[in-house]
């Protein structure tokens, strides 16, 4: 017996239940697809998908050191200025600490200048007292002369200038103990501004003896080659003619 071409292998040679197409003897139509969007209309773009919920986003894809295409640009001036600010902060914190160091170091130089001025001033102080002591002895030795004669129960006119002399080279010592010494002025030498200082005049004879020392008042006094005190001297003028002289 022929076997129909139509029918199914292996079966019984009648249409599956419930299919009217199979028992019709019309042959199916393949599936329609599953409807999707239209087609956007030329013109118009395509409005952004919305993403399902559960759904994880998108990788970033962008290139390594700039910004997601979704994110906005960084704030390049404010990283500056913050770059800024910590310089400065440094610089500031490096110009303190030398300023203390500088601060320290003044302060040690005012301690070491004080030292040493005070050192000074023991040395000068100690150099004075030395130089002191031989005109305290002097001192001492001319107290004791004047405190002898004193308290001498008779005085001898005639003993009078002799006791002055006396004194009188005892302060000089002391005065050469200082360094100076007494000047020496004669009588009739030629008057010098720069020795003598004129204490007056008085009239002479003798045109020979014109502008001359005539008398010493006060000794001058010399320190080294310097003059430490002018002597004063009386000058000798020659004496003004008389009017009408004979």
């Amino acid at each position: 017996m022929p076997v129909d071409p139509e029918s199914p292998r292996g079966g019984s040679g009648s249409p599956p239940a419930g299919d009217p197409g199979r028992s019709a003897g019309v042959p199916n139509d393949p599936p329609a697809e599953e409807a999707g969007p239209p087609p956007p209309a030329p013109g118009h773009s395509r409005a952004p998908r919305r993403r399902r919920p559960g759904r994880a986003p998108a990788a970033d894809t962008s290139p390594a050191g700039e910004p997601p295409a979704d994110e906005p640009a960084s704030d390049e001036p404010g990283r500056r200025v913050a770059v800024s600010l910590e310089e400065i902060r440094s610089l500031l914190a490096g110009l303190t600490e030398t300023v203390g160091r500088e601060h320290e170091r003044a302060a040690h130089r005012e301690r070491v200048i004080d030292r040493l001025h005070e050192d000074n001033q023991r040395l000068r102080h100690g150099e004075l007292q030395t130089a002191f002591e031989p005109v305290r002895a002097a001192l001492y030795r001319l107290y004791d002369l004047v405190r002898r004669e004193a308290e001498r129960e008779t005085v001898d006119p005639a003993h009078t200038p002799v006791l002055l002399a006396a004194i009188a080279e005892e302060l000089a010592e002391i005065l050469a103990r200082t360094g100076v010494e007494p000047m020496p002025v004669e009588t009739g030498e030629a008057f010098d501004p720069a020795r003598h200082r004129p204490a007056g005049t008085q009239d002479v004879d003798d045109a020979e003896l014109d502008g001359t020392v005539a008398r010493v008042q006060r000794a001058g006094f010399v320190r080294g080659d310097r003059i430490a005190r002018r002597a004063e001297v009386i000058v000798a003028r020659m004496a003004a003619e008389p009017v009408g002289g004979e």
